[in-house]
């Protein structure tokens, strides 16, 4: 029996991080608002997609969500001569009606985030043990994901202690020069404005 073909486009957006492209496809990827981040071919066992893009010897991180893959390369070549090149075998790929996972992640199996270097780090916000880190995670989710998705990344929750925010860089705002400026300026800031308890916002340490 012959695959269906599915239209299937998708065009390229750089992003602030200038290791880091975004493909953008015309249907969703991943359902709801699950994201998914390898960083190493060993956790990308539900996603054929993931595997096959990390045969390009220049590819080191995918980041998957909604719509879109972010893929963040080595320095070995320019995004002059390799960005055709990815977006044509993503539409491709999607075109031949291929899955993108295997089994859809979820909120569920994001609980075994990268055990052992072996499984999809399924990245989402930490679950929040007091009121104040639930008001953070909503702001985080109304003002700043939007945002930050537009440059092919995303921004989590992980802590609040002591008046220190602690969040998670997945995407193009991992390694982004522009990230810090972001933290401190941008997301820093708002949260001390809507929320007095907050002193400072950090990145989570790898």
């Amino acid at each position: 029996m012959e695959t269906t073909k599915i239209p299937a486009v998708v065009y390229a957006e750089s992003t602030p991080n200038p290791t880091t492209m975004k493909f953008v496809a015309n249907r969703m990827l991943v359902e709801g608002d699950i994201t998914v981040e390898y960083t190493e071919p060993a956790q990308a066992k539900e996603s054929p997609l993931a595997q096959k893009l990390f045969n390009f010897p220049f590819v080191k991180g995918i980041f998957i969500a909604s719509n879109f893959i972010s893929v963040t390369k080595n320095d070995t070549v320019s995004w002059d001569y390799i960005t055709l090149e990815l977006r044509e075998f993503i539409q491709n790929y999607l075109f031949e009606g291929n899955v993108v996972f295997t089994s859809q992640p979820s909120l569920k199996s994001s609980e075994l985030k990268n055990h052992e270097n072996t499984m999809s780090a399924n990245s989402f916000h930490a679950e929040p043990k007091t009121e104040i880190d639930q008001r953070i995670i909503d702001l985080l989710e109304e003002y700043v994901r939007p945002a930050v998705e537009q440059d092919g990344g995303a921004i989590f929750f992980q802590s609040f202690n002591e008046g220190v925010v602690t969040l998670s860089l997945k995407g193009a705002c991992s390694g982004c020069p522009s990230s810090t400026f972001t933290l401190k300026a941008g997301i820093e800031g708002l949260l001390k404005r809507m929320i007095p308890e907050v002193s400072e916002v950090v990145a989570e340490a790898y």
